[in-house]
């Protein structure tokens, strides 16, 4: 992925902040362990939900049960929104992620990620890739991918408000998604 074009906003940043660089976004991406995710249900309601993720070949990949409200959800609406960070107010970055969520089916790359999960939680995250998902001691998940169409970064202490917006034709920009059936 090329870098995106990154921009302080000075009007919700100190006088002596600088941007967030986005390596230091990217790998705060790829240590968070914990992230909330927020979709939109089918009559406009949002739903946000914690879960965990993995930052892996310039995405953040998610997963979750056929039957659960954010599955649903993406049936009819895969834009999403994932946060991360802390809740201390002087120390620490929090991030927004910007994007559409689209169904990962490839086994190939399904191995990869499970084996990415297993690696981050040491082994605590276990999945088995068998007909374009993931199979788990709980049940079947599905595998999304989000590239980022926006990240924003808030850093603390010397408060700032960072954009990395993605150029179109940059990965992140795409809209296409493999969704779900409609449910009926």
């Amino acid at each position: 992925m090329s870098a995106p074009e990154t921009k302080l906003d000075t009007r919700f940043s100190d006088a002596d902040a600088v941007p967030a660089s986005w390596d230091a976004t990217r790998q705060a991406l790829e240590a968070a362990e914990l992230f909330w995710i927020t979709t939109v249900r089918r009559d406009g309601r949002p739903h946000t939900t914690p879960l965990v993720a993995v930052w892996l070949d310039d995405a953040i990949y998610f997963c979750t049960g056929p039957s659960e409200q954010k599955a649903v959800n993406l049936t009819y609406n895969p834009h999403v929104v994932l946060t991360t960070g802390c809740n201390d107010w002087e120390h620490g970055t929090d991030i927004v992620v910007e994007g559409t969520a689209v169904r990962v089916t490839d086994d190939p790359k399904l191995r990869r990620l499970a084996s990415a999960w297993g690696r981050k939680w040491d082994g605590r995250w276990r999945y088995v890739v068998g007909g374009g998902a993931f199979d788990h001691e709980h049940g079947r998940a599905l595998v999304f991918e989000v590239e980022p169409t926006k990240v924003l970064a808030f850093g603390k202490g010397t408060f700032s408000q960072t954009r990395h917006r993605f150029a179109p034709g940059q990965p992140g920009e795409h809209v296409s998604m493999n969704p779900l059936p409609p449910r009926r």
